[in-house]
């Protein structure tokens, strides 16, 4: 399947039938006899794994000295698909590389690295994949600078439009990413909002599993399972589960939310990754692949291993650690803890914890939030707030919330507009709790408030 759709390996299957003049530059005195001999004889053996092996120090000279020497477009393709290809008949064939390399001083990804700036892209797309299987296939790590330069190349790469070789660059990731001592240098370069930025447009299924393994592959890391989230990754991988008809995404989807929940050192972490599952609609999911035959036994496993812990979590919910969740989630929608008096009877207060971070949070959504939705529950959460702390008052005012509110009463959603004027009754009046209530008397709001925000789009 991945040969069949893969660009670079359509295109490679054409290089390999090329059949290069190597005598015109033996005669031009380009390379050397004993570069002529081997390349020749390589050309024509079926006994490659006995040749190399017989001649180990030979042939890295006469494929590096043939790439230095060179300069024909599609002579460079065919070497480097000999190289590719006898990577991947056989990995320990990486350490005659890096014998070559260590012997001349030199790095051993030099060569292709630089070939990652050539103008044809076959050249440089089938140099990336070679430097992903040396460093993936060597026993030694490659150099950092190197590694850095290589991962940014592949990440902007990624991002650039209608990317015909996406297959090949998603592939080298997954190669590299299956090393955990590469996965924080990705997370370094930027490179987890890259695989979610493509993952929130529109990519066929081929690449989102691709891409989603690599996100897969990351969370073996306890320290970046714990860390992942941050990027928005439940919420974006919820999506794709819901909408997809692909058995083998679907399992991987699945594999992420399992190590999300096992992986993390911290038990808190793992709470909150189960409980941003549930608010996005997981459980969900998962009652409905219950009612499906999969023939894979992992994913029957994972749907089992979610469905208990995330059952387990649901009574969690309407917790603060739950409310939490939500808010640094910056998903608000009427959940029922936002409509618990007794939620906020006891826990008002702790809303100025760690200096009044989750306030803070509040006020950035309604700043930049264009959900109405959001802003509607983002208000009530603040008017609960004041209700239930008098002082908090104050506190709003100093985070600038006056001003704020007094901006969303001219916002086009009118069920925004209502909710901003009750909690601006509360930051100028005291006797708020009456006036509000006359408020809903006379509008007649008050019956069908919930009605209208439910229809709130």
């Amino acid at each position: 399947m991945f040969i069949a759709t893969c660009v670079l390996q359509q295109r490679a299957a054409e290089i390999r039938n090329l059949n290069p003049d190597w005598s015109s530059y033996l005669q031009a005195q380009i390379i050397s006899q004993d570069v002529f001999d081997f390349i020749n004889a390589y050309d024509v053996t079926d006994a490659k794994n006995q040749f190399l092996n017989d001649n180990r120090a030979q042939s890295a000279k006469t494929f590096f000295s043939i790439l230095d020497r060179i300069s024909m477009k599609s002579n460079i393709q065919y070497i480097l698909v000999l190289i590719d290809d006898l990577l991947t008949e056989n990995r320990s064939r990486v350490e005659i590389f890096h014998e070559y390399a260590l012997k001349k001083n030199e790095p051993v990804c030099e060569k292709f690295l630089n070939l990652l700036n050539a103008e044809d892209g076959f050249i440089n797309k089938i140099s990336a994949q070679i430097i992903a299987k040396i460093a993936c296939y060597s026993t030694d790590l490659i150099d950092q600078i190197d590694l850095q330069f290589y991962l940014s190349w592949i990440n902007k790469q990624l991002l650039s439009a209608n990317n015909e070789y996406m297959h090949s660059l998603a592939r080298c990731l997954q190669m590299l990413l299956r090393r955990d001592e590469y996965r924080t240098a990705f997370i370094s370069v930027n490179g987890i909002s890259t695989l979610l930025s493509l993952l929130s447009g529109r990519v066929n299924f081929q690449i989102q599993y691709q891409l989603i393994f690599c996100v897969w592959a990351m969370t073996f890391n306890p320290s970046l399972a714990e860390q992942i989230n941050k990027f928005n990754v439940i919420p974006i991988l919820a999506d794709i589960l819901n909408d997809s008809v692909i058995e083998k995404v679907t399992r991987i989807i699945l594999a992420v939310f399992r190590n999300l929940i096992e992986k993390p050192e911290d038990n808190t972490i793992s709470i909150e990754h189960c409980i941003a599952m549930v608010r996005c609609k997981v459980l969900k999911q998962l009652s409905i692949f219950e009612q499906r035959k999969f023939n894979d036994e992992d994913i029957v496993e994972d749907i089992q291993f979610l469905n208990e812990h995330l059952q387990a979590s649901v009574q969690d919910f309407s917790s603060f650690d739950g409310y939490e969740t939500e808010v640094k989630s910056g998903q608000l929608e009427w959940s029922p803890v936002h409509r618990s008096v007794q939620f906020w009877q006891e826990n008002a207060p702790r809303l100025n914890e760690k200096n009044h971070e989750l306030l803070r949070i509040l006020m950035h959504l309604l700043e930049t939030s264009k959900d109405p939705l959001v802003l509607c529950v983002a208000s009530f959460d603040i008017g609960e707030y004041l209700k239930h702390y008098p002082r908090g008052k104050l506190i709003i005012e100093q985070l600038g919330g006056k001003h704020l509110f007094m901006q969303l009463l001219s916002h086009d959603n009118p069920n925004v507009r209502y909710e901003a004027l009750l909690v601006v009754q509360k930051l100028m009046v005291h006797n708020w709790l009456y006036l509000s209530r006359q408020l809903e008397k006379e509008q007649g709001t008050s019956k069908d408030r919930t009605t209208n925000i439910t229809e709130t789009p």
